[in-house]
């Protein structure tokens, strides 16, 4: 999964980005709304944080503008302000999520998860299951015929991303673009290196996760 974060103040910005990342999402960043928007507008994103007061685009303008060119990423607003007509003007730009500051990450965290589920139509849904791989959206556990996997946080999101994907071709290109923080280079070996300690944890015994030679991964159940 990966997640925009528009946010000028330096120490917030830090706290909100190390935290999803150590959470396992992959994380672009902007200090300003028009950069923001450049951002949004080129790179599809399962989700935007926005801070409301921006410099060069203020939050509501950028994501009225994201909306106005067909932009569909769920947004949450964060904002000093806390008054109802405050939150109802960020919900009326556009907006799918309003978080006042101070805010504790956790909050930040779970709200950003259910606009996730709800994008994907997965609003009910609080874990992943495919044949008898079990992954719990909410305690970030797995398990395999129930019993119990250890996961890294990056080898957890790619789960996830095949998981979502189950039954579907996934290139490197869009794991590269979903569970990494950078843009796709075709030299580099990192996808496959995650692979194969995935597929040593999560299916020794190689009947779910297939390579599919010169295309990607397919994740299928056993």
């Amino acid at each position: 999964m990966r997640i925009l974060v528009v946010e000028d103040d330096p120490k917030i910005a830090s706290f909100v980005v190390k935290g999803l990342k150590q959470s396992g999402f992959a994380v672009d960043q902007a200090a300003d709304g028009q950069q923001g928007l450049d951002l949004a507008l080129s790179t599809t994103y399962d989700a935007v944080v926005a801070d409301v007061m921006l410099p060069k685009l203020d939050g509501l303008g950028l994501v009225q503008r994201l909306r106005a060119a067909g932009g569909r990423s769920p947004i949450l607003f964060l904002s000093a302000r806390a008054t109802v007509d405050d939150r109802v003007r960020g919900l009326q730009a556009g907006g799918d999520d309003y978080l006042t500051k101070p805010f504790a990450f956790s909050e930040l965290l779970a709200r950003v998860q259910a606009l996730i589920r709800r994008a994907t139509q997965a609003t009910e849904a609080t874990s992943l299951t495919v044949g008898d791989v079990n992954l719990n959206l909410l305690t970030r556990e797995v398990t395999r015929s129930g019993e119990r996997i250890e996961l890294q946080p990056r080898e957890f999101s790619l789960l996830e991303y095949l998981m979502r994907h189950a039954g579907r071709t996934v290139t490197k290109t869009m794991l590269l673009e979903h569970v990494w923080d950078y843009c796709f280079d075709p030299q580099t070996n990192v996808v496959d290196v995650l692979v194969h300690r995935l597929r040593a944890k999560v299916d020794p015994d190689r009947r779910r996760l297939h390579t599919i030679r010169g295309v990607g991964y397919v994740f299928r159940p056993a």
